[in-house]
């Protein structure tokens, strides 16, 4: 074994970072799902004092040193990998202050934490103060990110989940759809005019909804001893690969929320609990992008999740749930779950719609970050561009308009457009199944999923950040980020049928 003291040294503080990093994540998830509401200041104050410990020892002067002789030494192609994630989450690290890494947790707990209580009572003044205070850390971090990477400032926020995406590219992916998809709206919702659709009668138990849902997550190959699944206001994926902490949320009147909003998060647990085990502890055993990441909760819930092969396998599940009634037939139930209607709701969108939501988040977004617009514009904005997109109209309704989702109070600049890539590769990736195995429809129906989890297991989940995202893509699927399989998938599901 040749001697590598500069890489041990870095391999090991980066350990460290991840074991308190796992503390700070399984504190989030608290934060979220069970702590009660007088605990918030002291733990955001205790979170911002975490942060604050993390961003030290990421930046300690001495890396700069290490990370050069690292360089020179005879690495083998993982560790080489790994040195390139060690310097590219240093150098977004060393751009930030310490004062800022806590100004801006301090920030978001009391927003997030705020805005939980001021969205159901439409509350947009009361958020507003807050939100600027978020907007403004937001800001600071974009404008010192991008002096640092020589990019644009909503560039380098991107660049944080999904690194090498710029906005021309972007702008380039989004424009094409947005020629298209409104018309793929109006032809698939006059088509689905003509098909009668049974609605289900409810209420819906909650136990009996999370008892299914954990028996859906048990036939996706979720490991309970490796992962929960609780209730948040917002659902989400959090945790660490060695202890994966999902969250949905019910309605008594609707238990098709929470189940595929429970299929979307296993597929983002899956991939955590199947990161390459030897390797945690080290940036390269993460997952490479939060657009990767997408593309998995996606190839669940979309691809997967609402395949009439799928569907015909889950539909008894749903009527042992529930009671037997006619909308659990397996044709109607397939239809519930591919009804294409515009609505105020990111999260309970259809595929088929769902871009639009992305687009205008991602319209209102980049121009908040870059100065040319305040956060007292957005709601006039997001308005006309509900209208614009969806001919849906959203004026007053703040908690189904801006204040929806959780990403704006917690600083998430530059996520959202990950959503719509992530739809992307997800298709990409199936495209590429398809290929290598003519009959996976076939498979699907008869109840073999491990070909699925096989393939993204070989091609992305075991992969991590070995390789950049262009590389990754290529690998797996033969192109890098091609949007026409996203395209091609919409209309076959939608317009073939």
């Amino acid at each position: 074994m040749k001697a590598t003291p500069a890489y041990d040294e870095l391999s090991s503080t980066w350990k460290r970072m991840h074991h308190l990093g796992h503390l700070q994540s399984i504190a989030g998830w608290d934060q979220a799902a069970n702590m009660p509401p007088k605990g918030n200041e002291a733990r955001a104050a205790a979170m911002a004092e975490m942060a604050s410990l993390l961003h030290r020892m990421g930046t300690d002067p001495r890396l700069r040193d290490s990370l050069a002789r690292a360089e020179q030494e005879p690495l083998d192609e993982m560790q080489r990998a790994n040195l390139r994630e060690m310097g590219r989450q240093w150098r977004a690290a060393t751009a930030l202050p310490e004062t800022l890494v806590q100004r801006r947790q301090l920030a978001t707990s009391r927003c997030e934490h705020a805005w939980r209580r001021q969205r159901p009572a439409n509350d947009w003044a009361g958020f507003l103060p807050q939100l600027r205070e978020v907007l403004a850390v937001a800001r600071e971090e974009a404008t010192l990110l991008s002096q640092q990477a020589g990019i644009g400032p909503y560039d380098a926020m991107v660049d944080r989940y999904e690194p090498g995406m710029r906005c021309s590219q972007i702008d380039t992916v989004f424009g094409e759809v947005r020629q298209w998809l409104p018309g793929l709206i109006r032809q698939v919702m006059e088509l689905q005019s003509r098909e009668p659709v049974v609605a289900p009668v409810g209420p819906f138990a909650l136990a009996a909804q999370k008892a299914l849902c954990e028996q859906v997550m048990r036939m996706l190959g979720f490991d309970f001893e490796a992962g929960r699944l609780d209730v948040s206001t917002h659902p989400f994926c959090g945790g660490v690969p060695e202890d994966v902490r999902m969250t949905t949320r019910f309605r008594d009147d609707d238990f098709l929320g929470s189940l595929m909003g429970t299929v979307h998060e296993t597929g983002h647990g899956r991939y955590e609990q199947n990161l390459p085990r030897p390797w945690l502890g080290q940036p390269v055993a993460d997952a490479r992008s939060m657009a990767l990441h997408e593309s998995q909760s996606l190839s669940f819930e979309m691809q997967l999740g609402s395949h009439p092969g799928f569907v015909n396998r889950i539909a008894p599940l749903v009527a042992q749930a529930f009671g037997r009634q006619p909308a659990f037939e397996p044709q109607n139930l397939h239809r519930l779950m591919t009804r294409v209607k515009p609505g105020f709701i990111r999260v309970e969108a259809d595929e088929v719609t769902y871009a639009a939501h992305i687009i205008l988040r991602y319209e209102i977004e980049r121009p908040l970050i870059e100065g040319a617009i305040e956060a007292d514009d957005i709601p006039a904005l997001w308005d006309a561009k509900m209208m614009e997109l969806l001919g849906v109209d959203t004026r007053g309704n703040f908690k189904d308009g801006p204040m929806q989702d959780v990403h704006w109070p917690e600083a998430l600049f530059g996520y959202f457009p990950c959503y719509s890539l992530g739809a992307m590769y997800a298709a990409q990736w199936f495209a590429a199944m398809r290929r290598a195995m003519p009959d996976l429809d076939a498979r699907i129906g008869s109840g073999d999923l491990a070909s699925v989890f096989d393939w993204l297991r070989e091609n992305i989940w075991n992969q991590a950040s070995r390789w950049t995202t262009d590389e990754l893509v290529r690998r797996a699927s033969g192109e890098t980020l091609n949007p026409a399989h996203f395209r091609a998938h919409l209309e076959a599901r939608y317009l073939q049928g």
